[in-house]
């Protein structure tokens, strides 16, 4: 399915083509696939350094896989299962040999799950983001310690097709994708007041 972007100014392709299907097909990601996605995320920037981003991987059918899916709202669970492999992504709180909170991990974790969304693009591979899921369940069924929070879920694989998905979400799946304007969005001079490059 093609939903590239209707941008006003032109972008990286990669990025106009971007966005989350929840239709996954079956087939199999790559090993080298994922090594690229994790060495882009690896080399994203972060503040002093500290690299506070952690996976977690699961492939349809393994423990890890059972584990994340079993941790989705129900709304995703829906979809979610049809995507070959799931990735927990967590920020790590404080930073390294002091017990001080960093206050831009999740900001950082979410730079390293960007770099290797870009990254997924160039291999023909999506990914969709997921804030629905219950954290405490991933801390316990995986025994993540407490500096350590998790962030997102993130379905990785192939586009499949919108006849797979349950009729509530066809819909959504098809719908022409849509973004704030400028104005709302990129200001100067004070909060509010646009920018008038555009």
């Amino acid at each position: 399915m093609n939903k590239e972007a209707k941008t006003k100014f032109e972008i990286n392709p990669l990025l106009k083509q971007r966005w989350s299907p929840r239709a996954f097909s079956d087939k199999t990601v790559k090993k080298a696939q994922l090594q690229r996605l994790f060495e882009a995320a690896r080399w994203s920037p972060s503040g002093m350094n500290e690299q506070p981003w952690r996976f977690i991987v699961g492939f349809k059918g393994d423990d890890t896989y059972h584990n994340i899916y079993e941790s989705l709202v129900e709304f995703n669970r829906l979809w979610a299962r049809f995507a070959p492999v799931l990735v927990v992504s967590l920020g790590k709180k404080v930073y390294t040999g002091k017990e001080e909170i960093n206050p831009s991990y999740n900001y950082d974790v979410g730079q390293a799950v960007a770099h290797l969304t870009f990254q997924a693009m160039q291999e023909g591979l999506y990914i969709h983001q997921m804030g629905g899921f219950d954290p405490a369940q991933i801390v316990a069924r995986f025994s993540v310690p407490a500096k350590y929070k998790p962030e997102t879920v993130i379905a990785v694989g192939y586009p499949g097709e919108s006849y797979m998905l349950h009729p509530n979400l066809k819909k959504l799946e098809t719908a022409e994708r849509e973004r704030k304007n400028f104005n709302e969005i990129v200001f100067t001079g004070k909060f509010g007041e646009p920018l008038d490059i555009f």
